[in-house]
């Protein structure tokens, strides 16, 4: 079924929640290595803001991750969160994310009842989506909400992506999210992967998110594409930090929603005290060209994050060096 556009740039749409990624997909860029200052004005920087979830970053299992390598939001323990939010008496949501074998999710999460923790989201492949499923009805026994990331969608064939929710839409999951791992989705593709993820929500009363990468520059505008076709969940970083290329802007999409509970003042005032300083002590984030390459082939990120780490210029080589491998 074919979709028509929700609303119009002046609208408001009651049923958008926006997520803040910034200590998870940013932790990706420094080894979750934030300080306990920057976590707490980010949360007071979010509640000030509108934000309606804050993902404070994993829940990997230490047998699998040494600590001594990360810093505390790898792991996302009780007491850590709590020493930040402390009950979270808030109207803002805690969210955290549980990869598909990189969890100990009967271990380490633990009964909503015992936690402040209010969203598991769990990250899955497409061949590791009945593993995902497992944990999902895991959260949902403990009392959580939850969402699914089908990652590296853009490598999926369509029938492959069918059935992987066809699986999804008759699981607990609240929220299947569309994913853009790679950057490499132009809105056009957006919007008709909406149209499948909104087709199979409608079927199984879900909802669906988006989370855009901005390889080609693309995470607002495929953002917004999937907001206008009526996905709700909307994920952004703080400055757009996030791996590789980073992500949609919060600054920017705060600035764009138009429900009058978002404030984007709170966000800027945030960024002006800390996100300079991260940049100065040498998080290396956002835009560049050999992103932009791995993202026009539809390639992981690791080997342009390798390419600048390594200080390279040559990105004619490096170009015919992904599409070499490639082939």
């Amino acid at each position: 079924m074919a979709r028509t556009r929700q609303g119009s740039l002046v609208s408001f749409r009651p049923d958008i929640k926006v997520m803040d990624c910034t200590l998870r997909d940013g932790g990706l860029v420094n080894n979750f290595a934030f300080s306990d200052a920057f976590v707490k004005d980010l949360y007071l920087a979010n509640i000030k803001a509108g934000v309606d979830y804050m993902e404070f970053g994993y829940k990997a299992s230490t047998e699998i991750f040494d600590p001594a390598n990360f810093g505390k939001w790898k792991f996302c323990k009780e007491k850590d969160i709590r020493d930040i939010v402390g009950d979270n008496k808030t109207d803002m949501k805690i969210a955290v994310m549980a990869d598909v074998g990189r969890t100990d999710f009967k271990k380490d999460i633990v009964n909503k009842k015992d936690s402040v923790i209010d969203m598991i989201r769990v990250a899955t492949y497409i061949h590791t989506i009945p593993a995902a499923i497992e944990m999902i009805e895991d959260a949902k026994k403990k009392g959580y909400e939850t969402t699914v990331n089908i990652m590296a969608v853009s490598k999926v064939n369509d029938d492959d992506l069918d059935g992987g929710l066809e699986l999804l839409g008759q699981s607990g999951v609240d929220v299947i999210y569309l994913v853009d791992s790679f950057g490499a989705f132009y809105p056009e593709q957006i919007e008709r992967l909406c149209d499948k993820y909104l087709n199979i929500a409608a079927k199984y009363n879900k909802k669906i998110g988006v989370h855009a990468h901005n390889n080609q520059q693309l995470a607002f505008a495929n953002t917004i594409e999937a907001l206008s076709m009526g996905v709700s969940y909307l994920d952004a970083t703080v400055s757009g930090m996030g791996r590789g290329a980073g992500n949609c802007y919060m600054e920017t999409l705060l600035s764009f929603l138009r429900n009058p509970k978002y404030n984007k003042i709170a966000v800027m005032n945030f960024v002006e005290k800390h996100m300079d300083k991260l940049r100065e002590e040498g998080a290396v984030w956002g835009y560049d060209i050999p992103y932009l390459l791995t993202g026009v082939l539809n390639s992981h990120p690791s080997s342009a994050i390798q390419f600048i780490k390594e200080k390279r210029t040559d990105y004619a080589m490096f170009y015919q060096e992904l599409i070499d491998n490639a082939l």
